[in-house]
């Protein structure tokens, strides 16, 4: 699955995005409208983490729900 799908399939991802990253609200996924970019700094953000270790982390997300 690529980032125009996950964009397209958002609102059905969104709740396995919210069991990854607990501390994320509602609101703050929906900002994040399934952008890869968006949703890498809320990570990055929310946890603390350097920018590569939140991309890492996010593809990792993506290939678990591939």
């Amino acid at each position: 699955m690529n980032w125009d799908q996950i964009e397209g399939k958002w609102k059905q991802l969104k709740g396995n995005a919210k069991e990854q990253w607990g501390e994320l609200t509602d609101d703050e996924l929906d900002q994040a409208s399934g952008k890869r970019d968006k949703l890498v700094g809320l990570v990055q953000e929310r946890y603390g983490k350097a920018k590569s270790e939140a991309e890492k982390e996010v593809d990792s997300w993506l290939d678990q729900v591939s």
